[in-house]
């Protein structure tokens, strides 16, 4: 890597950290709350919006019912923070859903689990930061304008931060998320009170008429309502990322994991019914299509968000507190996306260690991050955002689906859980202790079972089909990278304890394209192996360069003969293979060896002035059975000047004076190569005697 891009990766991600140092990056409860619950602390400011949204389909009637489906989804929360604190007990290794499913219920439902998580980390990304962008282009009119311009830009500086390591971004979200909470704390608290002292707090909407789209009866005004539920039960998105997350806390890792799942629940309840509340005392009036279902607003009117249509209400002669408001919840949601930025590679991994995803998902990167599931997860994000146009309404039909699909088969394993865990256990306190465990479990998955049902039914012919369509794919995607893996795993198995058999005949060939040091060094190589037929081979692209070429080498002498492969369209690859293809012809014992000779540069630039053909060459040449491909590397002044100078940069890390690199040693080297390329260049410049040339030819052969 040149000097740049080194310089440009360690300005964004910082010096990478030793392996050792992982017990470092663990984290303290108050650090561990605002990287894995602000997704689920942020919800509350959508998960509103979405509830006053569905209803104004009937009008300002069904407004009624807001505070009691906001009960009803507050609940299902508390239910399913309660099961979830059975998980991270029963569970601590970071599986989370996934390893609950696969253990207990077996590995296609770990994969069903694992494939709706996968696309619900997506969708939280895509939804928060959409979300986050309204919030802003609330009081920014720009904002609003240049919402997919502005969200692209914010998923990839998270994605930055993220690849800076888990701590270092916990710090970095820890103070936003801390001012979203104590902001909407106050504006609720100061709200309340104002309401009960008989003070006036009306939403800029108040005075507007809602017309209703349609006045739904029966069964469709039942139906109406579950729709408005399951938009509202977004809220619980998030809930399952700290399951994922304890291996990331520190010790007692499942104690401290517990402790900060139950504070988010506390939390994210109390402050989704107080802005319901509010939205209901202030009278705001939340419409799908203001322009045609709010009358009495001004032309041109631009609606805003619920919460910022209460912080204006309740802090109408304290306009700082309005912006402090809208800035927050605008940044709570967009730092909610981070909570998916823990969650997706860390279960990535998981599924790559268990080869059902790439391999190179399961590695971490210099700040010990796992660099490519944070990278793959932006990548797929942005291509929701943009096809979507980051509308909060549209991506929100596509959303929940999935976490309630994990929500759903993590309970029933639970309870096989405590089921398997029962018919061994003879203590009565402890089998006490199981029964009340499982009933909690119990329950959750008789609420979760239920909403899932709801959100299928009413949402999916708005959009949820597509995430469901993309639960299948990844799916049938992880089950055939498990295929394969298992296919070479077999392939490559050790069968027999039979020593390997020996090739019969080793032919070797060295490619020639002029006579100059690395095609001297691949020969003086290839001599070395001693194969059994040794022959250098040119292609003949240019008839006066291959002719001046078997002059230079009758001239030389060598003991080698060269022979010419003719090439009328100019290629130099199809003729080498066809030529090593002949050689090796039909006994599979026949190997060909082909000596490749390259040189080695220094700077990235000075790549793209050289001919690829080695490179290429090597590509298909690793293609053919039987053949075997060495690269001989010739190292030119600019690698050497490039290893001198990494050396220098390296003296300060731990063992170089017990791997001999001093500052002396370096230094010397660098001379000794200085002085040396020195000499060649004198050498080659001064004529030689004819015994000199001599000399030079029996060397070389």
């Amino acid at each position: 890597m040149s000097k740049f891009p080194t310089a440009l990766k360690r300005l964004v991600l910082g010096q990478p950290f030793r392996s050792d140092r992982l017990s470092h990056t663990l984290l303290p409860k108050r650090i561990a709350l605002p990287i894995f619950a602000s997704d689920a602390l942020s919800s509350v400011a959508y998960a509103p919006e979405e509830i006053f949204l569905t209803l104004s389909v009937a009008g300002l009637s069904a407004y009624a019912l807001a505070p009691w489906i906001g009960v009803a989804v507050a609940i299902v929360m508390l239910v399913v923070v309660a099961s979830y604190r059975q998980n991270v007990h029963a569970y601590p290794s970071g599986g989370g859903d996934y390893e609950v499913a696969t253990t207990n219920l077996g590995g296609r439902f770990g994969l069903t689990v694992a494939s709706a998580l996968l696309v619900d980390y997506v969708l939280t990304v895509a939804v928060s930061t959409s979300s986050g962008v309204a919030n802003i282009g609330s009081a920014v009119p720009w904002v609003d304008q240049h919402k997919v311009i502005v969200s692209v830009v914010i998923v990839a500086v998270l994605a930055a931060l993220n690849l800076r390591g888990i701590r270092e971004s916990g710090k970095a979200f820890a103070i936003p998320t801390y001012g979203f909470i104590i902001g909407i704390m106050i504006m609720v608290a100061w709200g309340l009170v104002e309401a009960a002292t008989g003070t006036s707090i009306r939403a800029e909407s108040a005075g507007f008429t809602l017309h209703a789209e349609a006045s739904p009866v029966g069964f469709a005004f039942v139906f109406l309502i579950l729709r408005s539920f399951s938009s509202g039960a977004a809220a619980l998105t998030g809930v399952e990322a700290i399951s994922n997350g304890v291996p990331a806390f520190q010790k007692p890792k499942s104690k401290n994991a517990a402790t900060t799942l139950l504070l988010m629940g506390v939390l994210a309840v109390t402050m989704l019914i107080g802005i319901i509340t509010l939205a209901v005392l202030t009278k705001v009036n939340f419409a799908e299509d203001p322009a045609t279902q709010l009358a009495g607003a001004p032309a041109g009117y631009q609606q805003k968000t619920i919460v910022a249509q209460i912080a204006h209400a309740v802090f109408a002669h304290f306009p700082p507190a309005f912006y402090y408001i809208s800035f927050s919840t605008g940044i709570i949601l967009l730092l909610a996306a981070n909570t998916a930025f823990n969650g997706f590679p860390v279960l990535g991994s998981i599924l790559a260690q268990d080869r059902y995803l790439p391999r190179q998902l399961h590695t971490r990167g210099d700040r010990l991050a796992f660099s490519n599931g944070i990278i793959g997860l932006a990548a797929f994000a942005l291509v929701l955002i943009i096809a979507f146009d980051a509308e909060v309404t549209r991506l929100i039909q596509l959303y929940i689906v999935g976490v309630f699909v994990s929500f759903t088969v993590s309970q029933t394993g639970m309870i096989r859980h405590w089921n398997r865990l029962l018919a061994k256990e003879k203590d009565p306190n402890i089998r006490r202790r199981m029964r009340r465990s499982q009933t909690v479990n119990a329950v959750g998955l008789t609420m979760t079972g239920t909403v899932l049902v709801i959100v299928l039914i009413t949402k999916f012919l708005l959009g949820a089909w597509i995430a469901i369509a993309a639960m299948v794919a990844i799916y049938l995607l992880m089950t055939a990278i498990r295929r394969h893996y298992d296919r070479v795993s077999a392939e490559l198995a050790e069968t027999d304890q039979k020593p390997a058999v020996l090739p019969s005949r080793n032919h070797a060939i060295v490619l020639v394209s002029k006579i100059h040091k690395p095609t001297l060094r691949a020969l003086a190589y290839a001599m070395a192996v001693r194969p059994d037929v040794l022959e250098a081979v040119t292609v003949n692209v240019d008839d006066a360069d291959t002719r001046a070429l078997v002059a230079a080498w009758d001239k030389h002498g060598f003991k080698v003969p060269l022979k010419v492969v003719e090439s009328p369209y100019r290629e130099i690859t199809k003729p080498v293979l066809d030529y090593v293809k002949r050689v090796r012809g039909d006994n599979p014992r026949n190997v060909v060896t082909v000596f490749i000779p390259e040189y080695v540069v220094g700077r990235w630039w000075e790549q793209v002035l050289h001919n690829q053909s080695a490179l290429r060459l090597k590509g298909r040449l690793l293609f053919q059975p039987g053949v075997i491909v060495a690269s001989v590397p010739w190292q030119l002044e600019s690698s050497v000047k490039r290893l001198a100078r990494d050396k220098r940069r390296s003296l300060a890390a731990a063992g170089d004076v017990r791997r001999g690199y001093s500052a002396d040693a370096v230094r010397s080297a660098a001379q000794a190569a200085a002085t040396k390329n020195a000499a060649v260049k004198e050498a080659a410049a001064s004529p030689k005697t004819p015994q000199q040339e001599t000399s030079d030819k029996e060397s070389t052969q």
